[in-house]
């Protein structure tokens, strides 16, 4: 593609420099550079992509888009918006793949991993081909890669739903967080349908309010298009939680056709007559398809949450009720979501990677429906992210546990004591008794502990990291797993 081509995805550009440039790659990552490809200059938070123009040039960029013409001797793309044109352009360079499959979001603050591994679970079962991309991996045909975000940046995005396009992928099932769409990563994607989960407070370290939180989320829900079609085919829906507030402002923001689902309100899809053990959750299903009755082994009100979004999603593609409640009842776990560390032990240890006051008390709620023993909690809080959510947590832990290790999750470039001290006063305020609370900054000790001090029937929960394999300390990430630890401390322990 010629570097005039290229600019054609945009009205209002410029070109210094040979128009006729041959463009053979696009890439935003000065590192990633190859010959022929156009370097994206794009000014970020702490950086600015003009800066890193001269590294991409050493390693063969033949042409730069930048906002203003730079002192460099290729040709460069100028536009306005070096942001928005890296959306475009990304788009327009890949041909753009995401009108050549139904792409389905899921945006909110918990449970979008779990949503889309379940609607994945639904459509593969019925013969679809598809591709998954989120928080713990992306999924292309059979081929799975490492995410280093929960939603890629424009380039990878369209250069990712090209290959999905290459492996005749039907469904594209992703994670859309509120930093991507705040950032116009996923500009111009062509969504199928949006998919809400929930919002709880998350995040407020970059979005500063709840209010400013919100209206990230929204905007999945603003761009699904303002046009209605004939065909069923390119009809788009916007699938929203009932028991969430924010659900009524989105409601607002769209021109998709909206389906509801629910347990406390009236929707087009509910769960009524919940029962929960610690083997799983039965409820009946009442939608516009008619009703079901499901038995998951999934654990939790959360969970019928997470599948109430899936199921609306599945219906509104055309796939019966029998056979989504035949997938979602084969379906035995989701990796670090409420996962069971077994090793034949008297007590029950879980795993998952709740990380905010909300996911925290989802967890532990539904574990206090069928404890017959005592709940232990080992949990931290994430460095360099919201200070304020620090002492919710320890509030609401508090709340479930019969006893506490505070403990460091990744705690990045901060003093993981200065995390747990942040953490305490969520104890104090519910005069949390301080021999029933342990802090330790070491997170393998952590659970060493928790494990070594249960008894039969208690239940560990291990949260905060859940499918991760690393911690992130000061820049480095070092081996860990918290089902390996923990099954390394149950062996150790003799069960």
């Amino acid at each position: 593609m010629k570097l005039q081509e290229l600019a054609s995805a945009l009205l209002i550009t410029h070109i210094h420099g040979n128009a006729e440039t041959e463009i053979t790659g696009i890439e935003a990552d000065s590192r990633k550079i190859k010959p022929g490809y156009v370097f994206l200059c794009i000014p970020g938070l702490t950086v600015d992509g003009h800066d890193y123009a001269p590294k991409a040039i050493a390693l063969g960029a033949s042409a730069l888009v930048t906002e203003r013409v730079l002192d460099l001797p290729i040709p460069q793309l100028v536009v306005k918006d070096a942001r928005y044109a890296m959306a475009a352009l990304s788009a327009h360079f890949y041909g753009y793949p995401s009108k050549e499959m139904k792409i389905i979001g899921f945006t909110g603050t918990n449970g979008k991993t779990t949503s889309t591994y379940l609607l994945e679970k639904i459509l593969r079962d019925q013969g679809f081909i598809t591709g998954l991309m989120g928080t713990i991996e992306m999924k292309i045909g059979d081929n799975y890669y490492e995410m280093e975000r929960t939603t890629q940046e424009a380039v990878d995005l369209q250069s990712s739903f090209r290959k999905m396009c290459e492996h005749k992928t039907d469904y594209c099932l992703m994670e859309v967080s509120s930093h991507a769409l705040e950032l116009g990563r996923v500009k111009g994607i062509h969504f199928r349908s949006g998919v809400f989960t929930n919002l709880t407070q998350d995040h407020l370290d970059y979005h500063k309010t709840m209010e400013a939180y919100a209206a990230a989320k929204g905007l999945l829900f603003s761009r699904l298009g303002n046009g209605f079609a004939s065909d069923p085919a390119e009809r788009q829906y916007a699938i929203l939680n009932a028991d969430d507030e924010a659900s009524v402002i989105f409601s607002k923001l769209t021109a998709a056709q909206i389906i509801t689902y629910g347990i406390n309100q009236e929707c087009d899809v509910r769960a009524a007559n919940i029962r929960m053990s610690a083997k799983g959750t039965e409820f009946q299903l009442i939608s516009f398809a008619g009703e079901a009755y499901f038995q998951m082994k999934l654990v939790g009100k959360f969970n019928v949450y997470n599948a109430l979004g899936a199921i609306a999603a599945a219906l509104a593609e055309g796939i019966s009720l029998e056979a989504i409640r035949n997938s979602l009842e084969s379906l035995n776990v989701v990796e670090g979501r409420m996962e069971v560390v077994d090793e034949g032990q008297e007590y029950l240890v879980l795993v998952d990677y709740a990380h905010t006051p909300d996911g925290l008390e989802n967890a532990l709620s539904t574990i206090s429906e069928f404890a017959e023993g005592k709940i232990i909690t080992v949990f931290g809080c994430g460095g360099d992210r919201d200070r304020t959510k620090r002492p919710i947590m320890g509030k609401v832990t508090a709340a479930y546990s019969d006893y506490l290790y505070v403990t460091s999750d990744n705690p990045r470039t901060e003093d993981p004591e200065a995390i747990l001290a942040d953490i305490r006063p969520g104890l104090q305020e519910v005069n949390y008794p301080a021999e029933k609370a342990e802090f330790i900054v070491d997170r393998k000790k952590a659970i060493q502990k928790a494990i070594e001090g249960a008894g039969p029937k208690d239940v560990i929960l291990i949260a905060g990291k859940g499918h991760e394999t690393y911690q992130d300390i000061m820049g480095v990430k070092h081996d860990f797993d918290d089902r390996l630890v923990a099954k390394a401390a149950i062996r150790g322990r003799g069960r």
